[in-house]
């Protein structure tokens, strides 16, 4: 049978777009759909412009660090939508160029919700298409809890339009990113109100890095609501601040309430029952080493298939499969130690094994931690301190794990995740000379391996 396409993509984000653009580049005819702007969540309403607001919320910080290095800095004033209009500029520039790396790849793109029929036809709109192999690529959305008023609450997805800036916002959730808008609204001058269910913000990362973050987040002024759940959201008046109001009776006043309590696969609507592609138990497109689904000529990347849910993840994940099924050079997508970063004031990346992963799977162990005021808050006082950690595997001298909180944290990681990926040995580490004054020469000056101690509570948990 003749199709439109040796490769249908249904979804323009990061990872369909490389998948298509791959494929392309090995022969085959693409093509590809989307129902809102190619780039996805992260360029679009995600991780790009996040860590351009990010950017924008550390100034406040550094305007007040400045008078201690003789700077005289008038009274700062912050307009919110000449940040967020400037953002939203950088956004649609992106968008842009991806729009012509399809078209520069010959990839045809296709405006418009894509929908199986059949195994080899897609319904985009009012029309349809055929393709020899198809690839879902829709990631994900955020979810808000089924709770009275919570069709008053936003997401992230609406957090980069705001008219104006709310002077109190509260943030509810413990993820990355909730911790995220809490220091960027903190930042910029609102009053932020962080409610989580758990003692601590983070859960899955490093113990002592979420413990290091959490006590970061109340020095830095947010208010953390710990064990506290949101049962009803009212609104007081037409014009008037938001009631949050708690299963126990608390309550307490807001201006804006951002829900950041996980997100979910896009897969709803796609046809995916009429295919027979299967999903697994937390409702994602269950898939093998390979990307493929339970259906023969379909495969599946990205969030949509909630492996690891990062950019990078879906374009290697896209980057495989298109080399595999059009390349003729069969690769699978190597889920082992892929360095992450959370972009909270102050940062956090990591890389490898958690301490409490590495017990779990590994022998004896050797932990290496520093903690230290970085030089620049010498001069200013600023309170803010960074952590770094090592984890080596005793019988191996491997480093299987290193974290780190703190200024320009993803940066060092990202080298030090090269390292790691490539075996080095704390030997290694040690057997190279650091650059001094640097946070990151520590990594390498770490000497004494951290005496064991009693189970912490979240360990015995």
């Amino acid at each position: 049978m003749a199709y439109d396409y040796d490769l249908f993509v249904i979804g323009a984000g990061s990872g369909g777009v490389r998948a298509s653009r791959i494929a392309a580049t090995h022969g085959a005819r693409v093509g590809i759909c989307e129902d809102y702007r190619v780039g996805g969540t992260c360029v679009i309403r995600g991780c790009v412009p996040k860590k351009l607001l990010v950017y924008g919320s550390k100034f406040t910080h550094e305007f007040e660090d400045a008078a201690a290095f003789g700077w005289t800095v008038p009274a700062p004033s912050h307009s919110w939508p000449t940040l967020r209009d400037n953002v939203n500029r950088e956004v649609d520039r992106l968008n842009a160029v991806y729009l012509r790396l399809l078209d520069g790849a010959g990839v045809k793109l296709h405006m418009g919700r894509g929908r199986l029929m059949d195994r080899h036809t897609i319904q985009v709109g009012e029309q349809t298409v055929t393709a020899d192999k198809i690839l879902i690529a829709t990631g994900g959305h955020p979810v808000i809890p089924s709770i009275p008023g919570c069709e008053l609450a936003i997401t992230s997805n609406e957090a980069f339009h705001l008219p104006e800036l709310p002077k109190r916002i509260t943030i509810v959730g413990a993820g990355f990113i909730a911790v995220e808008f809490a220091g960027i609204f903190n930042g910029l001058g609102a009053h932020v109100d962080l409610v989580l269910r758990r003692d601590r913000v983070l859960r899955g990362f490093d113990e002592e890095c979420r413990t290091f973050v959490h006590d970061a987040l109340k020095e830095s002024g947010v208010k953390l609501r710990t064990e506290m759940e949101i049962g009803r959201i009212a609104k007081k008046g037409d014009n008037g601040p938001y009631e949050i109001q708690t299963p126990l009776g608390g309550m307490f006043e807001t201006d804006l309430v951002m829900y950041a309590t996980g997100r979910a696969p896009n897969t709803k609507g796609i046809g995916l029952e009429k295919v027979g592609v299967q999903l697994d138990k937390v409702g994602a497109i269950a898939v093998d080493e390979w990307s493929k689904t339970t259906a023969d000529n379909i495969w599946a990347v990205g969030d949509v298939t909630d492996r690891i849910n990062l950019t990078p993840v879906a374009i290697m994940e896209g980057h495989c499969f298109a080399d595999t099924e059009f390349g003729n050079k069969p690769r699978k997508p190597d889920h082992r130690s892929v360095p992450s970063a959370v972009f909270c004031q102050p940062e956090m990346a990591n890389v490898g094994l958690t301490e409490e992963e590495a017990k779990r799977t590994l022998g004896d162990l050797r932990i290496f931690t520093a903690a230290f005021r970085p030089m620049k808050y010498t001069l200013s006082g600023r309170h803010q301190r960074t952590f770094m950690k090592l984890i080596v595997e005793a019988a191996t001298d491997k480093v299987v794990g290193a974290h780190m909180v703190g200024e320009d944290a993803a940066e060092l990681i990202q080298g030090l995740a090269v390292a790691i990926k490539a075996g080095a040995t704390k030997a290694q580490f040690d057997a190279t000379v650091g650059i001094h004054p640097t946070a990151g020469e520590e990594f390498v000056t770490m000497r004494t391996a951290r005496a064991e101690t009693a189970p912490t509570r979240a360990a015995a948990e």
